[in-house]
């Protein structure tokens, strides 16, 4: 089974989640979701993560002891040397290769990490759900021209969606140039066929049923079918994906940085960035490295807990 093959099919499957599940139980969806949601070890620690994380990102500049680009021990670091500074008083993760605090630098950093996570997922579902309701609704509604639509919309979602994520966006970033923006909207795009095919799949099932039937028979408007009936109850796995997608574009974005096509202003912290600067002194103070590469992974697997425990709520099969 090719990459392609394999992509589509997850996001297949969980676009029918949702009209399945409300197929075999009378209780809302929802309901049952935060039924099984709230009894999951793996959601509430997920939960706890992200909480824990967003905390840190939103009060982050304010608790934290320093300034994260003051030099300001510049004088007891010889990075030529191989001489830094560890864990001490004061300096809870020691010191970087310039003399700054590592511990502020952290807690500066989560704002950015999130803040280009949150972005970039945002980029990527917006116009991934443009793309789907299009693609979506022509083929429900549309007729043999709709189909036609969909047919073409779809094929280019598909070879979207058979690159490496990482290298398309390496090469969108590359192309742009050094930037913070450039590194969400490079990572955004490639979100973009997985909403765009996922919300499309939704459609399409939920295209099928009898209230949609019953609309259509009543003479209701196709565009008021698809806005009104169709689109609010298929947005149930795109919630269940963004959240996945909020893990994937962290990762990402670090990737991004660690390249050196993120932030190219040293001074403000960025986990990516930092885990950038401490790679030639890992031999020396593998801890620098350590801290933002913990984050990353830690905040990720957040997003990913939260994510598969959602997306488990929603599968019928697994329901007790």
């Amino acid at each position: 089974m090719t990459t392609l093959t394999k992509k589509a099919d997850k996001i297949d499957r969980l676009a029918e989640l949702m009209q399945t599940s409300e197929a075999t139980s009378g209780a809302s969806l929802w309901r049952e979701a935060m039924r099984r949601l709230r009894a999951s070890k793996m959601a509430i620690i997920g939960a706890v993560i992200i909480g824990l994380f967003v905390i840190l990102a939103i009060v982050g500049p304010w608790i934290a002891p320093y300034s994260p680009s003051a030099q300001t021990w510049r004088g007891e670091v010889f990075a030529n040397k191989g001489e830094f500074v560890g864990a001490r008083d004061g300096n809870w993760f020691g010191l970087d290769h310039l003399g700054r605090d590592m511990f502020s630098r952290i807690l500066v950093g989560a704002r950015q990490t999130l803040m280009v996570g949150v972005v970039s997922m945002l980029i990527g579902l917006i116009v991934g759900a443009l793309v789907g309701v299009l693609s979506g609704a022509a083929a429900t509604l549309g007729g043999k021209a709709g189909q036609r639509i969909d047919t073409v919309v779809m094929r280019f979602t598909d070879i979207m969606l058979s690159l490496p994520s990482l290298l398309l966006a390496v090469s969108i970033a590359a192309v742009m140039g050094q930037s913070l923006t450039t590194v969400m909207i490079a990572v955004g795009v490639v979100q973009i066929p997985i909403f765009a095919r996922l919300l499309r799949g939704s459609m399409l099932v939920q295209g099928s049923s009898d209230y949609v039937l019953a609309a259509k028979a009543l003479g209701v408007r196709k565009k008021r079918i698809v806005l009104t009936q169709i689109l609010p109850n298929s947005l149930s796995p795109v919630i269940v994906q963004a959240t996945l997608s909020l893990a994937t574009a962290i990762i990402e974005a670090a990737a991004l940085s660690y390249l050196g096509l993120g932030n190219p202003d040293p001074a403000i912290p960025e986990w990516g960035v930092m885990l950038a600067q401490a790679e030639r002194f890992f031999d020396n103070e593998p801890m620098m490295a350590a801290y933002p590469a913990i984050g990353i992974i830690i905040t990720a697997l957040g997003f990913t807990l939260l994510g598969e425990a959602m997306r488990e709520a929603l599968d019928p099969k697994l329901r007790g």
